[in-house]
């Protein structure tokens, strides 16, 4: 029987799939509905920009024969994106009608109503009721996990309950407090310590993955997370020291959380960051990124590069496009719900080599195989979505979601984060 013999593309190529790559991303969050499909297309663009798949969709990549020696590497890609873009979110709902602005979030059976105009809200709730027969919980106070608290001043979100509750099942609630997730004078390796038993592999992984959900709050944990969750696989010892680590500094603070703020400009500022070769066993560079919408953090990712970088630079500039992408779809999320904000975004970054490159307009060997990564960011500045600005490293606030730090500079840089223990009255004890 005779076969084509299949070619593997190039890692440039569009054709080219990373094996981190999986369908069961979700490449952009606004949702897609009869009133933002031009925002959620232009979301899904650049995002598939990023990944190098624009011609799935453009229809400037046809399907080649099945002789060919590329169509199973397409028919690999297409299933990609075909999935990336059937898996857009459809929880959140929105309606305008006026200056009458309401939302509502689903998940299974719970919902979340907000909007500004009272009277609006009470008719969709009595819809809701008349329909499906629910319950009124009253003004939001508790979902998923998620407490919120509310006060002229802003919104504060944390998961204390969520925090004493996995203490305690983890025997932790007694522990003394640490200042700090991480110890920043070691770093884990695959190899470090012994190999758990299969019943504390298990625990291990429960544990991180409430560690994972725990980040929606506390960003202060984000990289030791991270860390931490690369090693699901085959934990060891040291993993497993290393994760109750966060759990003793997550015993000083339990009710710590975000705090976003009710007052302020309505700006996008992002800072940009990455340690390069960060992983010890990869040697891929870690990126780390902070956005704030006036003085509220918003969002927020520590996330190790799919590729190694050769350079620093080429590790920053990977970071910069990273977060471009992400004030890219926060742009577009905050056009979809009507809100006015000031425009550019300003985008913070330490290393003068990057921000050269962003304003270079020649590519040359030093930058074509991050061509792609150039061209996202330079057209974003040129569009003017973005404004990148240098920023010193000792000011760089992004730098907490690269690497592990010592505890002044941890302490400092988690002060800047707009978090807020609203119960500090309630918690105690000595930290080390």
């Amino acid at each position: 029987m005779s076969g084509v013999s299949e070619q593997t593309p190039s890692m440039d190529s569009f054709l080219y799939l990373h094996p981190s790559e999986n369908p069961a991303i979700a490449l952009v969050s606004p949702v897609l509905d009869a009133s933002n499909y031009h925002s959620w297309s232009r979301s899904m663009m650049t995002a598939l920009s990023a990944k190098n798949k624009v011609e799935f969709v453009d229809g400037s990549a046809p399907e080649p024969p099945k002789t060919d020696q590329m169509h199973g590497a397409w028919r690999r890609c297409n299933n990609m994106v075909v999935s990336w873009i059937s898996s857009a979110d459809h929880s959140l709902f929105l309606r305008f009608s006026g200056n009458t602005t309401t939302a509502l979030l689903v998940y299974v059976d719970d919902i979340v109503l907000t909007g500004n105009n009272l009277d609006e809200i009470r008719h969709i709730t009595n819809l809701l009721d008349q329909t499906f027969k629910i319950k009124d919980l009253g003004n939001l106070k508790f979902f998923l996990g998620i407490e919120v608290a509310r006060s002229r001043s802003g919104i504060h979100l944390c998961q204390r309950k969520y925090t004493l509750d996995m203490l305690s099942e983890s025997g932790m609630l007694g522990s003394r407090p640490t200042s700090t997730p991480m110890d920043y004078s070691t770093r884990l390796h695959a190899t470090s310590g012994t190999p758990l038993s299969a019943s504390s592999s298990s625990s291990y992984r429960r544990l991180v993955g409430r560690l994972i959900y725990l980040t929606n709050t506390r960003p202060d944990i984000s990289h030791a997370v991270q860390q931490l969750s690369q090693y699901m696989a085959s934990p060891t010892t040291a993993h497993s020291q290393a994760a109750f680590r966060v759990l003793r500094y997550l015993k000083g603070t339990p009710g710590s959380g975000v705090f976003l703020s009710a007052t302020g400009n309505l700006q996008l500022k992002a800072f940009s960051d990455s340690d390069w070769a960060g992983c010890s066993d990869s040697r891929r560079s870690i990126t780390g990124f902070s956005i704030y919408l006036g003085d509220s953090l918003i969002s927020w990712r520590s996330k190790k590069q799919s590729t190694v970088s050769r350079s620093s630079s080429e590790a920053e500039y990977r970071a910069l496009a990273s977060t471009t992408c992400e004030l890219q779809w926060l742009t577009y999320l905050l056009q979809d719900i009507h809100v006015p904000f000031v425009q550019p975004a300003i985008l913070y970054c330490d290393n003068q080599s990057a921000i050269q490159i962003a304003s270079n307009q020649v590519f040359h060997e030093r930058t074509k195989h991050i061509e792609i990564d150039c061209h996202i960011v330079r057209e974003k500045v040129n569009s003017g979505l973005l404004k990148i600005l240098p920023i010193s490293s000792s000011m760089q606030l992004a730098d907490i979601f690269t690497k592990a730090l010592s505890p002044s500079i941890f302490q400092g840089f988690c002060s800047k984060l707009g978090m807020m223990n609203i119960h500090s009255q309630l918690e105690g004890g000595s930290q080390q």
